[in-house]
């Protein structure tokens, strides 16, 4: 547990500007540096966060020892160097998703932070904090839906420029699967309390042909848990819709089902029984929850997003990722 406010920095000022908020807002972080490539960016952060360093360097802030934690935040292909130098530096980090783009990077940070285990990590699995969610997982646990049996989650996109003329599509690598499937892999585990142990996708480049993207930006898996129930994980970014996070989940006592305007609870097979209309707050995510309960996790209080959920949520999306390319079922290997 740290005996003085906790030093914090954050690299990449897009959606990092959220967490640097965030920090800032709390009593026990002391906000001490700030990261970017364009010096606009950081000309605008210093006005926001005067009593921050700034800096175009990733290296000031990774190799700083006065920094205790790092909230990463920059494109991901840079995730994994600097997870891995903070953690070599003995640094607590927090990482947007994905936290890494291959397999072997997330097998050498588990093995480097199984080498430091005074260090912390987590991931910005931010569907977690959907108040829409959290009231169904409440409901899951309190018996209401009874046993489940099938879960199915779509991560639609809508934002196909992002891929196709974004810095996404500029990179040799970009998953789909890695960069918003992993929302709900994380997402329908934590709904099941249970693990996927196999998993059969197909992807296609329909929506983004002709473009410099290289991989799907459509996939759909079939999943097996553990426990025996089915589901579905699609990720879709070249659909024609808002952005949005199709759920459903089948209990053996009732049914959920996410809609834009309000989520619907089916407790009756009977045509004529209305399902109950659920108008807590979607999307209403927070980023800012999720950073704070790790920053609490480091006093000692339960997490929200534990390490092992981050290499889990990853797990199946690298399994799904190798299905699609490979045309056959793959078992999860939990990393």
């Amino acid at each position: 547990m740290p005996s003085r406010p906790l030093h914090c920095a954050v690299i990449g000022l897009g959606v990092g500007q959220r967490l640097a908020e965030a920090i800032a807002a709390r009593e026990d972080c002391s906000l001490v540096a700030l990261c970017d490539i364009d010096p606009g960016k950081l000309a605008s952060a210093k006005e926001r966060f005067p009593q921050a360093a700034v800096t175009t360097r990733d290296a000031d802030i990774l190799d700083d020892d006065s920094v205790d934690m790092v909230c990463i935040a920059s494109y991901d292909n840079y995730h994994f160097a600097q997870t891995r130098q903070a953690l070599l530096n003995g640094k607590h980090v927090f990482v947007e998703k994905p936290f890494v783009l291959y397999e072997q990077e997330a097998r050498e940070i588990r093995a480097l932070l199984g080498q430091r285990p005074g260090c912390r990590l987590s991931s910005n699995l931010v569907l977690r904090t959907v108040p829409r969610f959290r009231d169904l997982k409440r409901r899951i646990e309190g018996g209401e839906l009874g046993q489940l049996f099938h879960l199915e989650g779509d991560y639609d996109y809508g934002r196909l420029a992002k891929i196709v003329d974004g810095w996404r599509g500029r990179l040799p690598f970009y998953s789909a699967v890695h960069g918003g499937g992993v929302h709900i892999a994380d997402l329908l585990m934590w709904l099941a309390q249970d693990r996927v142990e196999e998993v059969s996708a197909y992807g296609n480049a329909i929506a983004s042909a002709g473009s410099s993207f290289a991989n799907f930006d459509m996939v759909v898996a079939a999943l097996r848990f553990r426990g025996g129930a089915v589901g579905k994980l699609g990720v879709n970014f070249g659909c024609v819709r808002p952005h949005f996070h199709r759920l459903q989940v089948y209990g053996t006592s009732a049914t959920f089902e996410n809609r834009p305007d309000a989520a619907l609870l089916y407790t009756s097979r009977e045509a004529a029984a209305a399902p109950a209309a659920l108008a807590t707050d979607y999307p209403g995510h927070d980023k800012a929850l999720v950073v704070g309960s790790f920053i609490d996790s480091l006093w000692g209080s339960a997490e929200m997003v534990t390490t092992e959920d981050v290499f889990a949520a990853m797990s199946v999306c690298f399994a799904i990722e190798r299905s699609a390319h490979e045309g056959r079922p793959v078992r999860v290997d939990y990393i």
